[in-house]
């Protein structure tokens, strides 16, 4: 690896007093060279003045939510390597050196630490099974690179960071991560890392149902952004079934008898069939938009060196 790298390890931490001592003085193990950013969050046990004692450079965002703190940290912080990883101690800092080869290997802009777990504690009830199906609906719709969407622990290029948009406020800002390297075609990685149970005295702050609904919501609106044509055909067919369904009973009682007697629902199965052209031709226009909004994102991804001082 190379030495002269200028390698930020940045922790958005929320109340994790408890578990900074572990994380801090396991990423300074694994890289010695690296400068580690604590950005608290509104913290009440005492997280900052733990991270100050510890020799992280600290900073504050007060605005409430991961997503506003991945987004400050990105905009303020310049490095040529930016490692990404929650302060909870639940992930491996032994791991961050095999992330950053590859990423260097492999000239990735993202490389993703999938998380690989022996104990079943360290997933909360209901949490496995929530991540394997946003992942999988995430590779359904942008492609199936990445097989752990909801990672907290990534290392990305300087071309990655100053590329982001980071329009997430919450815990939905590991999905936007991911499908914005999707969506843009970029190379990626994904590399296995151990996964552990949160040390004692520390308490997760997502919501299984709640964070996971957001999450959800998340997908859909970057899906009517970023592949408008896909989005509305699958409003449009839904809407045109619910059209057929509604006007099957009319058609057969008209070739029976030859009269339509439910006037009402053969007009409202008239006016869904309309409804859904009219999604399908807004997706085919929008498609358009979208496409040359992708291109610019592009061309200006493009424009950034990929690490700091290195040609575009």
């Amino acid at each position: 690896m190379n030495q002269d790298l200028d390698i930020a390890i940045l922790l958005p931490c929320h109340n994790e007093a408890a578990a900074l001592p572990g994380v801090i003085a396991g990423f300074r193990k694994a890289l010695p060279a690296a400068t580690i950013y604590v950005y608290d969050n509104n913290s009440t046990d005492g997280t900052a003045e733990v991270a100050a004692g510890l020799g992280a450079v600290v900073r504050r965002e007060t605005q409430q939510g991961k997503g506003h703190v991945v987004r400050r940290m990105f905009s303020d912080i310049e490095a040529s390597v930016y490692l990404l990883v929650d302060g909870d101690n639940t992930y491996s800092a032994a791991a961050a050196p095999v992330l950053l080869q590859t990423l260097l290997d492999e000239r990735c802009d993202m490389v993703n630490a999938r998380r690989v777990h022996a104990d079943a504690r360290a997933y909360r009830r209901g949490h496995e099974t929530g991540n394997r199906v946003l992942t999988r609906l995430v590779a359904w719709i942008f492609g199936a690179r990445i097989r752990d969407i909801l990672s907290g622990y990534r290392v990305f290029s300087r071309r990655f960071v100053k590329s982001f948009p980071a329009l997430s406020t919450g815990f939905e800002i590991e999905t936007e991560l991911t499908i914005h390297a999707l969506a843009l075609h970029m190379p990626v990685a994904e590399v296995d890392t151990p996964y552990q149970e949160r040390p004692p005295k520390s308490v997760s702050k997502l919501h299984t149902v709640r964070d996971g609904f957001r999450i959800l919501g998340t997908i859909l609106v970057i899906t009517k952004e970023e592949q408008p044509f896909f989005f509305f055909s699958v409003v449009a067919t839904a809407l045109a079934a619910l059209s057929v369904g509604l006007a099957t009973p009319v058609v057969l009682t008209f070739l029976k008898t030859g009269l339509v007697p439910r006037f009402p629902t053969a007009i409202l199965a008239a006016s869904i069939m309309l409804l859904a052209f009219l999604a399908l031709s807004s997706g085919l226009i929008l498609s358009s938009v979208a496409r040359g909004r992708r291109e610019l994102r592009r061309l200006h991804y493009l424009n950034l060196p990929w690490l700091k001082g290195a040609d575009p």
